[in-house]
Formats: structure tokens, sequence, C-alpha cells
């Protein structure tokens, strides 16, 4: 009998089956076997197979500033760190990451993270214009998207380039990769303009025009980028009367304001009932669990709503208050990172320069199980919920 007689060559759909159960990184390597393996693994659909059966739930993405004690310009850094170990070893995985990872090469501001891909804001600013443009790069295969089409504007034209909103999502009906401006009252002309740019587009475009949306800074709140649940991106939005007066505003005034990507339309949630009817101070919205997450302070309490049912107003439950006051600086609130296992730790990251620290709260009996100071040569903490994937950021 021949050798070609001998061989066994299986279905391309049956090698696919077997290949989609492989750890990402040795997918990777089988490109490198010929140009047909390299094909099929490359393929959209292998792509969505594998990251379907690819562990969720088991890393993050870490961003943190770097800052140089030569006095050296500050290092930008988004890293991929698994949940167990810095639930672990907060502090020391914290340093292996620092040290065995190189900085941005820019400035860059993470977006947002979905389905493995991490969308990169980069910025210039000068007296008269300004100038806003973005990358898509996918960190687990190495590869970076050229850079999306530029906004440029005349700040003269905004009372406050602050009101400027982007968010990144991703919509499964068109299997696009979006990110979302929120071009708000230009010239005062009590609008806002929705604007999106979808990955591989070679321009932005307008989708949506309506009522000024006040997602005006709130102190206390680092982050203001659009969260990204249920095919939504959503911001936090102030009453009407903010975009003057900024003093009196209570938690309870606020509203999320939320742009489904699909149907390019636009609503509003209001906040949960029951919440205190305190001045705002450091209110985010987040994701926790693949859940929209809201979080406030007051009186040294850290307060945590979650939204179980995205499009049912009434599934806010309250998870816990937590009372910080002997762990913190009183001038300064904790700063959440989300790393939750068992429905039982959460992992809090105080990001301030003068008693940075890590914090294990247990939520089933509501206490302070852990306490562990890290450098503070690392501002601005932050997490991301994170998934290995081979979605390629560059089009073709």
């Amino acid at each position: 009998m021949s050798s070609t007689q001998n061989s066994c060559v299986l279905p391309e759909n049956m090698l696919m089956e077997i290949l989609s159960w492989l750890p990402l990184k040795e997918v990777v390597q089988l490109r490198c076997v010929s140009k047909a393996w390299n094909h099929l693994v490359s393929d959209p659909a292998f792509v969505k197979l594998h990251f379907q059966r690819s562990p969720k739930n088991t890393h993050l993405l870490l961003t943190f500033v770097d800052t140089a004690d030569d006095g050296a310009q500050d290092r930008d850094y988004a890293v991929i760190c698994p949940i167990q170990d810095l639930l672990d070893n907060p502090s020391s995985t914290l340093e292996t990451l620092h040290r065995n990872n190189r900085p941005f090469n820019r400035s860059y501001t993470v977006l947002g993270v979905c389905n493995g891909l991490v969308c990169l804001q980069d910025s210039s600013t000068e007296e008269v214009f300004s100038e806003y443009w973005f990358r898509i790069w996918n960190p687990a295969i190495r590869a970076m998207s050229k850079d999306s089409p530029h906004i440029r504007f005349r700040n003269s034209d905004y009372k406050d380039i602050s009101w400027f909103r982007f968010g990144f999502g991703y919509d499964e009906w068109s299997d696009t990769y979006q990110v979302v401006f929120l071009d708000n009252n230009k010239n005062e002309s009590q609008t806002l303009e929705v604007r999106v740019w979808s990955l591989g587009d070679t321009c932005w475009r307008n989708t949506l025009t309506c009522d000024p949306v006040s997602t005006g800074y709130a102190y206390g709140s680092p982050r203001t980028f659009g969260i990204f649940v249920s095919a939504t991106l959503n911001w936090l939005a102030f009453p009407k009367f903010y975009l003057d007066n900024s003093d009196g505003v209570k938690m309870n005034q606020l509203e999320i304001f939320s742009y489904h990507l699909k149907d390019e339309t636009c609503r509003y949630f209001p906040m949960p009932d029951g919440i205190l009817e305190v001045y705002v101070y450091g209110p985010e919205i987040e994701v926790l669990k693949g859940c929209l997450c809201l979080f406030h302070h007051y009186e040294y309490n850290l307060i945590i709503w979650l939204k179980r049912e995205f499009n049912d107003e009434k599934s806010w439950s309250k998870l816990l208050t937590f009372s910080y006051q002997e762990y913190v600086n009183d001038e300064f609130p904790l700063e959440l990172s989300i790393i939750w296992e068992d429905d039982e730790v959460l992992l809090l990251a105080n990001t301030c320069i003068f008693k940075p620290r890590f914090l294990w709260y247990n939520t089933r009996y509501n206490r302070v199980d852990g306490d562990e100071r890290y450098e503070n040569d690392k501002w601005y903490l932050f997490s991301h919920e994170y998934a290995h994937s081979l979605v390629s950021p560059c089009m073709n």
C-alpha cells in the first residue's frame, strides 16, 4: 500500500472542531506550520468558535502609570494578568508585571476591552485645536490596527471640552467593533451628535442627533468613557441644570444615558430605587460579572449597586456598603478594581498616591479579610475584564 493511501486527511470542519479546544498560544503557533493551517486558524468562523470555547473570567487587563524616580516622563502600561495571581499576591504580581512588560511608546488611554480587543485612545491638544484618534490592539496575538480617521475640532467651539465622551463596543449583528463619539453641545447648539467609527472604515459617520447630555466630570470620578453592556454603551448623565451649575446635584437625580450599537438609538435609565439622596461624590459605572455596576461614596462608605437584568429598570440590587475610613487617607476615596471570585471576594485598590493599597472585601460576611500596600510609583491602577482571543484588529 502506498504512503498516499496510508495517509489520513481529516475534513476541515473536523480539524476546526479539534483545534478550537486548544489554548490560544498553541493555536498561534499553528500559523507557522503551513499556509493552509494559517488560513484555517485565521478563518472568522474558527476565530469565533475558539473564543466561545476559551476560558472566561481567568484574566484581567490591568492599566497603570509608572512614575520614574529620575523625573523622566510617566510611562503608561496595559498588561494581561491572571486573576488568581492578583488575588493571591497583588503587590508582587503587580511588580512582576511591571518588570516583565514594556510600557507604551505613547501616552495611550485604554477606552475599553471587548472580545480580546483593546481600544487605545490617543490625542493632541493645542491652544486652538484638539485632535483624537484610536487604535485597536490584540495583545494576545500582538497585532494592532492602523490609526482611525482623526477627529479634529476648534476648542473655542465648545464651552467645556470635558463633555466629549467616547466608548468602545461590539455590534454582534453587523460583526463590527465600533468607537462611539458623543459630540456634545457644539457652539451651544443644545444638540448631541453621535458619531461612529467602525474598525476597517475610512471615515466617521453620524448616526443620531438628540438633546445634549450632561456627562460632565464629577469630583472623585476618574473615568468617563462609555461602559459596554448588552450591545449598548452607557454613560452617567447629570441633570440639565448641571450644564450651567454643578452645585447641589444628588445621586438620585442622575441617570444613565444608553446608546444601542445595532439600533443606533438612545434611552435613559433611572438610578436604583432606594439610592440615597446624597450629594454626588465619586460616582462611576462599570461592568461586574457581565452586569452593569454603579458605585459612589458617602461619608467614608463605598456603596455598590448591581443591575442584574440590563433591560429591567427594577433589577437593581445593592451589593454592599463598605465603611473604609480606617483604611484610606481622609481626603481620598477608594477606587474599585473589578476582581470577583466565587461571588464572595472583591478586591479593592486604593490608587491614592499617599496610601496605595489593596483590600480584600468578603461580600458574604461583610468584612475586610486582607490589607496590603503596594508601591506608590504606580498611579491610576484600573482593571478591565479580559479574555484571550484570535480576533484580528488588522483589516485587509
